[in-house]
């Protein structure tokens, strides 16, 4: 039965465990991800994975993919410069060029191929991800919208070529390449990039800002909102303190009054 079930979605029962035992904190702390919004997001994966939205006879949008496809634009949107920003689009191009070429020398169908494309191509996705984009929010992204961009093509091929068949848009079988992809891509820029980092003495510093350096070297949690907000609070009340003060002087007037 194990044997059957799909590898996309083993993946991520293990990824929730080790983010419920604080394994993964570091990672979603770079990634602007509190444990609960991963462990939600997952959840959102995990149950989409069984929902095709049909959008024409030929093509159908499989809606765990599609939360996966926006947690990668929301990780990219966090990106700390515009020239990260740039560096994770450019790899997802170079990334999505390298499974093209894998998917075209090593066969159409899954028989030609000498290891299974479930394997193959989120191999390719992640190390080629993670060499372009450098980053884990780099990586991430470019593994993910390769492996999407290599779906869409798949469709303009089937229409072009005259081939009868649906395509599961971020289903089937190309939901597990998407989700060990992603993973991948951001496991082996942390293993990779911490051991940079270390050899380093940190993080590289030029031309970034003081606030972004600081963050890398520790990252701030996922809950600063919850902060800011709590911060918020009592600075609005810092202005009632000097009418607390008066009443309280008039208080003791009052006091001293009557005492007299």
């Amino acid at each position: 039965m194990m044997a059957n079930f799909p590898l996309g979605l083993i993946a991520l029962l293990v990824v929730s465990i080790l983010i419920y035992f604080g394994v993964a904190q570091r990672v979603l702390d770079r990634m602007r991800l509190s444990d609960r919004a991963a462990l939600a997001i997952i959840v959102a994966i995990i149950a989409g994975s069984f929902v095709d939205i049909p959008i024409s006879s030929r093509i159908t949008i499989n809606l765990g993919g599609l939360v996966a496809v926006g947690l990668a634009v929301y990780v990219l949107a966090g990106a700390g410069t515009l020239y990260e920003k740039i560096r994770a689009i450019a790899a997802a191009v170079i990334t999505a060029l390298a499974l093209f070429i894998a998917a075209r020398y090593l066969g159409a169908e899954p028989e030609n191929m000498f290891i299974d494309p479930i394997y193959i191509y989120p191999l390719v996705a992640g190390v080629v991800g993670y060499l372009a984009g450098r980053s884990r929010r780099g990586a991430f992204f470019a593994a993910i919208t390769a492996v999407l961009a290599l779906d869409i093509a798949q469709y303009f091929y089937l229409v072009n070529s005259g081939v009868r068949g649906i395509v599961h848009i971020g289903g089937a079988g190309a939901f597990d390449s998407l989700i060990l992809a992603g993973i991948l891509a951001v496991l082996l820029a942390e293993l990779i990039g911490e051991t940079l980092e270390r050899i380093q003495g940190g993080p590289k510093t030029e031309g970034r800002s003081e606030e972004l350096i600081r963050n890398l070297r520790e990252p701030e949690p996922s809950r600063k909102p919850m902060e800011e907000g709590k911060k918020m609070q009592e600075h609005e009340s810092e202005p009632r303190k000097p009418d607390e003060d008066k009443k309280d002087g008039d208080d003791s007037g009052e006091r001293g009054d009557i005492d007299a």
